[in-house]
């Protein structure tokens, strides 16, 4: 019996009913502007309470504070590629945007959210931070064991591809439908 479908297609019990995808938008757009609001305020309480080259021992030296200035993206690659990645930054948050309309489960709204937060957290130091517009380094403070350093938006990015693994795992898709869900049933 999963004929019984919302006029977009989602199912009804995963919130995508009448007024639940609005809902399931809000959640994302929610959950973007509190991992964009927690990457900013720890990138500008960083910046003012650590200092380059001295770190912090959190855990000893398996999680330090340590502050730097990242031209590139995720171990430092692409140093020499600032505008590319800025230019990538901007295309994932079109195609996450435009993904939102077919929200039709919770997970995939908490996914959206920290993959929008976080590309929009690094994206505004892209073009608000030194050396210039389009060109800024992102601001990094978290240091695991000197393997790389991070930010908040760097963790939320990492969580939502959790979440995507799970989501896929379960086989549950965008608009909330299991695979299982998809096939036409023989009657």
């Amino acid at each position: 019996m999963h004929a019984m479908q919302d006029e977009g297609g989602a199912p009804l019990s995963d919130g995508a009913g009448r007024g639940g995808r609005h809902t399931l938008v809000g959640t994302t757009f929610a959950v973007a502007i509190f991992t964009l609001l927690a990457d900013q305020g720890t990138k500008v309480w960083a910046l003012a309470a650590l200092e380059p080259g001295r770190p912090v021992n959190v855990i000893g030296d398996v999680l330090r504070l340590n502050l730097i200035r990242n031209p590139g993206a995720a171990f430092s690659i692409g140093n020499q590629a600032t505008w590319v990645l800025t230019i990538l930054a901007v295309g994932v948050i079109v195609v996450i945007v435009a993904s939102m309309r077919r929200i039709g489960h919770v997970g995939w709204a908490v996914c959206l959210g920290l993959l929008l937060g976080g590309a929009l957290g690094n994206l505004l130091d892209r073009f608000f931070r030194e050396p210039g517009v389009g060109r800024g380094h992102v601001v990094d403070m978290i240091d695991y064991g000197g393997l790389f350093i991070g930010n908040v938006a760097d963790i939320a990015i990492v969580a939502a591809a959790v979440v995507i693994a799970v989501l896929a795992w379960f086989g549950i898709g965008l608009d909330g439908r299991r695979e299982s869900d998809r096939t036409p049933a023989s009657e």
